[in-house]
């Protein structure tokens, strides 16, 4: 089969061997796969303990073989793909903190993943989608399952304001989310004319290119950092009201260092937080999906072809368009 292949000095497309299931894995025919930050950070030699890898951690697709103990699914059934593996047995799976999991790896991350023509997958990671879904659209779950999560640990409030750093696919889906959640008013920053534009579509409160451009003197009840960037996240910190909740959603950089007032976190009960993946959030995400809580042909601005790849992710990194997919079956 084809597959985009990341090395530690390129990133390429070849021909690698099919993917076989194991006793209770299934494998896919990939319809479409997301680009994410993520794989930005393992072409940068992050996260991927082991280079070659394949990446795609964001893809759903269709059954086309099945382990010789699995009976939950059927070839043809669609399926959207949680990416998340983790061991169960260390300290923090037993304390239900999976996406902490001391062994912790996910499919296109660890192993080989979306990013080619088929993959194999626990059948447990499978999620059955109604026939009205797309396949096209559906690997848009796995990132709104890692804002699912971010918004349980917000815990968010009826008539909080927000206002949200980088206005990019993840961010857009924190707005979508806001909204269902009762915010009273989202507010996005971005210094990209075209995602504020993006957001402005979507029902945004109001869009802007710096925080001091808007009035909220008491400041936002919840400012979720959505960029990874420190300057942006130094001047969310300051930007919480008293009471107020600051999330880094974002992710930075491994070495990134961030300067905050201790004090008024101290003195204002700031509450900072942070939201790292998926937990026990990709099927309700799923069904959130379904349900029509994003708008996929607003999000997904680029599909383009498995070959395409080195291409799209380049594209990605220059901050070029929303959600960017290819699909290997094109």
């Amino acid at each position: 089969m084809k597959a985009a292949v990341i090395s530690a000095d390129a990133v390429t497309v070849e021909t690698v061997p099919d993917p076989t299931p194991g006793r209770r894995d299934v494998v896919v025919a990939v319809a479409a796969c997301g680009i994410c930050g993520t794989d930005l950070h393992i072409a940068e030699g992050e996260f991927a303990p082991t280079l070659p890898i394949v990446p795609g951690h964001e893809f759903a697709g269709e059954v086309v073989a099945l382990g010789s103990d699995v009976d939950e699914l059927a070839v043809g059934d669609k399926v959207a793909v949680d990416p998340s593996l983790y061991c169960h047995e260390c300290h923090y799976c037993r304390r239900g903190h999976n996406n902490l999991c001391e062994r912790w790896g996910a499919i296109g991350v660890t192993v080989a993943g979306g990013a080619a023509q088929f993959a194999v997958a626990p059948v447990a990671n499978c999620v059955k989608l109604p026939e009205h879904v797309q396949l096209n659209d559906a690997a848009l779950i796995e990132p709104l399952s890692c804002a699912v999560r971010g918004f349980d640990v917000l815990a968010p409030q009826l008539g909080d304001h927000y206002l949200i750093y980088g206005a990019g696919t993840m961010g857009l889906m924190m707005m979508e989310l806001a909204k269902r959640a009762g915010a009273a008013s989202v507010e996005m920053v971005d210094l990209n004319p075209q995602r504020l534009e993006t957001a402005k579509q979507l029902g945004c409160t109001a869009t802007v290119t710096s925080a001091d451009e808007l009035d909220r003197p008491r400041g936002w009840e919840v400012v979720i950092d959505c960029t990874g960037v420190v300057a942006a996240i130094e001047d969310g910190l300051g930007r919480v009201a008293p009471g107020g909740t600051f999330q880094q959603f974002g992710v930075a950089n491994e070495d990134a260092t961030a300067t905050f007032s201790p004090f008024r976190v101290y003195n204002k009960e700031i509450r900072i937080v942070g939201s790292m993946a998926v937990l026990h959030s990709y099927e309700r995400a799923a069904e959130l999906f379904a349900d029509g809580a994003l708008r996929p042909e607003v999000m997904i601005s680029h599909r383009m072809s498995l070959d395409e790849f080195p291409q799209a992710l380049e594209q990605f990194r220059a901050g070029v368009g929303r959600k960017i997919q290819v699909l290997p079956g094109k």
